[in-house]
């Protein structure tokens, strides 16, 4: 069943669990973020395809995350800072510019991936993520950790490895959290060596 949802197009990708970070300032967001916080409701980030974050509205990827926020200040008139936090995937079925220039999208939820043992030759990926941890912490990676999880530890280290744009959208669209693992394992075994 589709329902609407407000698009911000980012030159990011944020995984479902994610903590994501973001400054507001142009009006067509900051009324979008005032309605979520009033209504605890939330809003989809989709990476730009094609375009800008400011400015005239960007092509986004047709598929994207939604987002909830989870704390915000504004310590300047005009720019609001918000934490968010993702929930699950959505695909964007149309996408319309309402008034003001805010992206309006019909999107159909995805079904959250089903947490998956992690294969005893995939043990460098959750080995790797539990030294990211220690190394930034709780702000960016807040408990409860689930390193046993293949869709969880997959989804953490592809935000934080240092990946291309449109490969990290490639694993945004896998629905293969243990495929995803094996690729992201492959990319580290080769930054080790």
């Amino acid at each position: 069943m589709s329902r609407r949802l407000p698009i911000v197009a980012l030159n990011t990708v944020v995984f479902p669990g994610g903590i994501l970070p973001l400054r507001f300032f142009e009006p067509r967001y900051l009324d979008m973020v005032k309605r979520a916080i009033a209504d605890d409701e939330g809003f989809g980030i989709c990476a730009i395809r094609r375009g800008q974050e400011t400015g005239t509205p960007a092509e986004p990827f047709d598929l994207g995350t939604e987002v909830v926020v989870t704390d915000w200040s504004m310590p300047e008139p005009g720019i609001l800072h918000v934490r968010t936090q993702a929930r699950e995937r959505f695909i964007v079925r149309t996408l319309a510019t309402a008034p003001g220039g805010l992206l309006v999208g019909s999107v159909d939820d995805l079904h959250a991936e089903c947490p998956a043992p992690i294969p005893e030759t995939l043990a460098l990926a959750p080995e790797i993520l539990r030294h990211i941890i220690a190394d930034v912490g709780p702000e960016r990676f807040p408990a409860p950790h689930a390193l046993d999880d293949a869709a969880w530890v997959g989804f953490r280290l592809a935000e934080v490895l240092p990946l291309k744009l449109t490969a990290r959208q490639d694993l945004l669209e896998m629905n293969d959290s243990v495929a995803r693992l094996k690729i992201l394992c492959e990319f580290l075994r080769k930054e080790i060596h």
